[in-house]
């Protein structure tokens, strides 16, 4: 857990060092509502190479919120956290949809492997904490399939800020703008430490060919 907890305030620290050397790249945009998802599509039309980046660190730390709606919904039941063929499909999916907007399927695929990865990040770490403290766990269990709408929903946003950032993705500054937006989602979202480990995880693959 220390080395997690270390990871996360390298990942912190990095995006606020990021944050004032880019100055007015980033700065501006934390007032921004990470929930307006159409302020989210005219910056992907628009924006800078900033505000490309930005919504692909909102939609994942949107999709890992439904990560808590998920382990509920499998705690104490015979469903894994590992589902290899719910994966498959979301994968599968995902690449045709990339197809369909233009996106490269290699990369998209690539990005929503972290994704995925992330998801179960958080789900491991609430079933361990509610089986330490019952207390904490959820009383009621949510429906999986109207969660998976919700995932369903974030990913074709998602595939769509993959779509429109090929050029900030492959940047050699993306890696500190996009630090610098995970850092301003976690301040407008107020992830917990374990969100914002996740987060981390879930954009490993954003940055690169």
């Amino acid at each position: 857990m220390q080395r997690s907890t270390s990871s996360a305030v390298r990942f912190l620290t990095a995006g606020a060092l990021a944050a004032v050397l880019l100055g007015g790249a980033g700065a501006g945009q934390a007032a921004a509502t990470p929930t307006a998802v159409p302020a989210q599509r005219t910056a992907l039309a628009h924006g800078t190479p900033y505000d490309l980046l930005r919504p692909l660190a909102d939609l994942s730390a949107q999709r890992l919120a439904t990560a808590d709606l998920v382990a509920a919904a499998k705690y104490g039941t015979d469903s894994p956290i590992d589902d290899p063929a719910r994966e498959k499909q979301v994968l599968d999916d995902v690449a045709r949809q990339a197809r369909e907007v233009g996106a490269d399927p290699k990369v998209t695929v690539r990005i929503f492997r972290d994704q995925i990865e992330a998801n179960k990040v958080v789900q491991r770490a609430l079933h361990h904490r509610w089986d330490a403290d019952p207390s904490q766990a959820p009383t009621e269990r949510p429906d999986l399939a109207e969660v998976r709408k919700e995932i369903n929903r974030v990913n074709g946003e998602l595939v769509r800020a993959v779509a429109a950032s090929p050029s900030a993705r492959t940047a050699p500054y993306c890696g500190g703008l996009l630090t610098a937006a995970a850092v301003h989602v976690r301040h407008d979202r107020q992830l917990d430490a374990l969100h914002t480990i996740a987060l981390e995880r879930a954009l490993r693959s954003v940055c690169g060919a």
